[in-house]
Formats: structure tokens, sequence, C-alpha cells
């Protein structure tokens, strides 16, 4: 397996990837045999190699070493912060080959293109109802389920949605967030905001 003039001697038998230290490649083999000796005392998730599960241990302890120095909001992953930058500078990497439309997040461009293929990957196994995107999948489902995990901490009334909730809170808070542009009247409701401009675009001189 060893090649003394190759910069990468050791070889995986299995995949064919080479790496330049032999320690490197034993824990490499630990994705093909599954092995995962590094577990959380809280949790029990295992992980390949220490590094990862030191990254995990910061869920637990709430650690966020990675800062933003523009907004100071801190991250698990020095990833996370890489991407969460991409806010500040409106850097937006991942384009779509069919219309242009540029994406801060590959996930993102990835669920944007099922728009131009049609494709419709995730199905309600009650009805039969498919979906782009996993998480209208799963909403979907709680019609069927009747699940209502949101639930207000003032009235207690239920929502399947967290974003129900959120506009279901504004009746006990009075927070008025979309605000007319023309008049600066504001409403609860982002499609009252939109009735209410027709006021102004329906006015004749």
């Amino acid at each position: 397996m060893r090649k003394p003039n190759s910069e990468k001697p050791f070889f995986c038998v299995t995949c064919g990837k080479s790496f330049s230290r032999k320690h490197i490649l034993n824990v490499h083999m630990r994705i093909h045999s599954g092995e995962k000796p590094f577990s959380c005392g809280s949790c029990e998730k295992s992980f390949i190699k220490k590094g990862h599960l030191n990254v995990h241990m910061r869920i637990h302890t709430g650690e966020k070493p990675f800062t933003c120095g523009t907004c100071g909001k801190s991250f698990i992953k020095k990833g996370h912060l890489n991407v969460h930058m991409r806010i500040h500078t409106g850097e937006k990497p991942f384009t779509c080959g069919t219309c242009g439309k540029s994406f801060t997040l590959k996930q993102t461009l990835d669920h944007h293109t099922q728009i131009h293929t049609g494709q419709k990957s995730f199905s309600c196994g009650t009805c039969g109802k498919t979906f782009r995107l996993e998480m209208y999948l799963l909403n979907h489902m709680k019609i069927h389920t009747g699940e209502k995990p949101f639930s207000c901490g003032t009235c207690g009334k239920s929502f399947g949605r967290k974003t129900h909730l959120l506009n279901h809170l504004r009746i006990h808070t009075g927070e008025k967030p979309f605000s007319c542009g023309t008049c600066g009247k504001s409403y609860k409701h982002r499609s009252s905001l939109t009735h209410h401009m027709k006021s102004h675009t329906d006015e004749k001189p």
C-alpha cells in the first residue's frame, strides 16, 4: 500500500482515496466500518473524530466561540459564522443555471431548482399529496394528525405552525410590524397592509 515516492502513500482499499499519513487513513476507515469511538456523555451520540465530539459538546455547554464582528451574533462552528457573514457582505455564491437567481445557501438553491424541474420529492403517506420541501410535508401532516405543538403562553391557544403562533401573539402584544410607507399606518398582518396599500394605488387625482 505504501509508495515512498508518493505525497499520499496510504490508500483506502475500499474507495481508493489516498492520504499522507497512516493515522489519517485509519480515521478515514471508520467511515466504511461505521466505527464511532467518541461518545457524548450527555446524549450518547457518537462520532468518528474527537474533534467532531468537541464541537458537538458546545450544544450542551452553550459555548459559541465564533462571533460576528459586525453584529455580535455568535456561533458553534466557524462554518456557520462564514455563512452568516454573507448577510452582511451580500455574497450569494450559489447561482441557478436556469434563471440566474443567486442564493446564500446551497440548500436554498437546491430547493429553488425544483421550481424549474417541477420535482416534488416528499409525499404524504395519508393522502398522497406531494411537496417540494420536507418542511412543507411536515406542516401538512399536522392536518391529518391534528398536532398543534405551538401554544400561546398567555391564553393557552395552540397552533400547528410557529408562524401562526407568532401572528396570534400580536393580539396580546399589540405589535404591528407592517407599516405603510405612504401614510405610516401599521398593521398586525402583512395581508392587512397589502389590502390597505390598494387604497393608495386606487386613489384618483
